[in-house]
């Protein structure tokens, strides 16, 4: 993501900022010279909350992405995106709407965050279509409209019981939100006059600015209380306690600071003034409060070199962001039918357990049976009673020759399970999540062909609609000697590397007793030393169910001794002998952060 600043990325739980309107104006003031005029050519919608559209200018085409999702709404112009969703209804509308207009218009004409989009044949021509993007929140949507303004399509229909101020459907007038309550912002208000309706009511400042004035909002409040070009540390907190003064109270430097702002956001909104500065990994202003200040480079802002700076860095932010979304809801729903199934087999296999448990009274049965005819003269009724007692007997041991394999398979089962909610807890990546999905619609298919308990790959639907996986790629790392170091990163990756790769002479290492990783340490390939195996052991606490100890005891074999287990799930193995070592999961740090690592892993 080369427009961000180098930072840690934030935290997937915590809320995404929204587009204000002082970045949706200027987003907008970057596009306006490049796409007006420009020519509609396609549009496609990637999901169910946004549309994208490619219009052609003189330079070649340019992808817009339109999305009226609640957390995100935006408007940005983007890379071109994988060809995909053509067929919706939405998006054909809007193809057979705008097919042969050009967009001749690009605006917001309110403090409100809505766009306007207006299609014409040619330049110079009143608008035939129209196309607005209302980027508030949750309120989000997305209209097609004709010349006289009524709504041939959108993207979400409003109900009267949805909202009783503005419900909105097919074939309605289109009408615009109703504006928000306060005054719209004005240069030509006095600071005096500017002072008493802040002053008005006995509030906080932050509070009082988005009250008072329209298109404020936490973002912008802030930005005005510490200015467009602060990112020294402890801005955060001097801001958040002056926004929580009451106006009564602000001293005069406070107002004329503040003043001094407000003119040079009306300023730079008036003139179309804008640059883009990282305030923190979530934080951004772009306005300026002079152009030689806008035009001086700041220390944690993204490179802008190329067309679109500020779309292109608002664009690479988001997506980040909500790729890291995406992630890990398809993390926490992988780790629910992980879950689900190592629930169901552990429940299996307390069900085998108890009848394993009542079998084992098949010898006490033989003695009762055995003692019946042991008598000097047995009756018919003891001969009866022997022989049911001897039968019964013998159907219980059948019983247990035929449960132990059963508790067995659901005990190899579960660590297969468990290992695969380890690995889970390492995925980084859509492809590492994708093999770990395919991995369990496997088994999950294989236990079906066994029996009636697994349902998880029908249930999911997804078994039949994955494409094949590509080879596998472990994760490769360097020893301190320079052998290379293998790691499985799920189970197909540990079959790979454990079995299939594996040369006479390379050694294998895995947490004992503990799912996790196989590690094979490629001493085939050279002469190991202490170090190096030291690495490998680390490695493999590391990437283990047992990484929150500091010492974890690991164990290593050769590799022509592991033979896979018949009928097991894949990368299932048994050995002969080994010895054991101490792992610190803790050292392996230096092995994963060593400088020859590439960002795959690969040296």
């Amino acid at each position: 993501m080369p427009d961000r600043p180098e930072r840690a990325p934030a935290a997937t739980g915590r809320p995404l900022p929204a587009m204000d309107l002082t970045s949706l104006r200027a987003v907008l003031a970057e596009l306006r010279p490049q796409l007006v005029p420009s020519r509609f050519e396609k549009a496609q919608q990637a999901d169910g909350q946004g549309i994208q559209l490619a219009l052609r200018h003189l330079e070649g085409v340019q992808w817009l992405e339109l999305s009226w999702q609640a957390e995100a709404p935006r408007l940005l112009a983007i890379p071109p995106p994988p060809r995909r969703g053509e067929g919706s209804t939405l998006a054909q509308q809007l193809q057979h709407g705008l097919r042969g207009l050009a967009l001749v218009s690009l605006s917001s004409p309110s403090w409100e965050r809505v766009v306007e989009m207006g299609f014409a044949r040619r330049p110079g021509e009143e608008p035939r279509r129209w196309l607005v993007a209302e980027l508030m929140g949750r309120h989000s949507n997305l209209f097609l409209l004709d010349q006289d303004r009524r709504v041939i399509s959108l993207a979400r229909q409003v109900r009267a019981d949805q909202s009783r101020l503005r419900p909105i459907a097919t074939g309605d007038t289109y009408t615009p939100p109703p504006p928000a309550a306060g005054e719209p912002p004005r240069r030509s208000e006095t600071e005096s006059s500017w002072r008493r309706r802040l002053s008005l009511l006995p509030l906080p400042l932050g509070e009082a600015l988005r009250r008072t004035y329209q298109g404020i909002g936490p973002a912008l409040a802030r930005q005005l209380v510490e200015g467009p070009g602060a990112v020294e540390a402890g801005a955060d907190s001097t801001a958040a306690d002056l926004l929580r003064r009451p106006v009564a109270s602000l001293e005069e430097p406070h107002w004329q600071q503040l003043w001094q702002h407000w003119q040079a956001w009306l300023e730079a909104l008036e003139e179309q003034r804008f640059s883009l500065r990282w305030q923190g990994p979530d934080r951004w202003c772009c306005w300026a409060a002079d152009t030689p200040q806008a035009d001086a480079p700041q220390a944690d802002a993204p490179p802008a070199e190329g067309p679109l700076p500020i779309n292109r860095s608002l664009a690479a932010y988001y997506g980040a962001r909500l790729g890291e979304r995406r992630l890990e809801q398809r993390r926490q729903a992988l780790a629910q039918r992980l879950a689900a199934a190592l629930a169901r087999e552990e429940r299996d296999a307390s069900l085998q357990q108890e009848r394993l448990a009542a079998a084992a009274g098949s010898e006490e049965l033989q003695r009762q049976a055995d003692a019946l005819l042991a008598q000097v003269a047995p009756d018919r009724d003891a001969i009866t009673r022997a022989q049911k007692l001897y039968q019964r007997a013998r159907k219980l041991r059948r019983s247990v020759a035929a449960i132990t394999p059963l508790l067995e398979n659901h005990r190899q089962r579960q660590a297969w399970l468990e290992a695969s909610l380890g690995y889970l807890e390492d995925a980084g990546s859509e492809e590492q999540l994708l093999e770990l999905e395919q991995e369990l619609e496997e088994w999950a298919g294989r236990r079906s062909r066994r029996g009636p308990a697994a349902r998880e790959g029908r249930r999911s639907g997804r078994a039949t609609s994955r494409e094949p996986m590509a080879g596998p790629r472990p994760l490769e790392l360097r020893s301190p000697a320079g052998l290379r170091l293998q790691v499985g990163r799920n189970h197909r990756q540990n079959e790979w590397i454990s079995l299939r790769q594996a040369r006479r002479g390379d050694l294998w290492f895995h947490a004992q007793e503990i799912p996790g990783s196989h590690v094979v340490l490629k001493a085939s390939e050279g002469m190991a030393g202490e170090a190096d195996l030291a690495a490998a052991a680390d490695l493999a606490a590391h990437f283990s169910r047992g990484r929150g100890s500091g010492r974890v005891p690991v164990l290593m074999v050769p590799t022509e001794t592991l033979q896979r287990i018949p009928g097991a799930g894949p990368g299932t193995v048994r050995h002969r002998g080994g010895e054991i070592l101490w792992g610190e999961p803790a050292r392996a740090l230096a092995v994963l952060e060593a400088p020859n690592v590439g960002q795959d892993g690969r040296p």
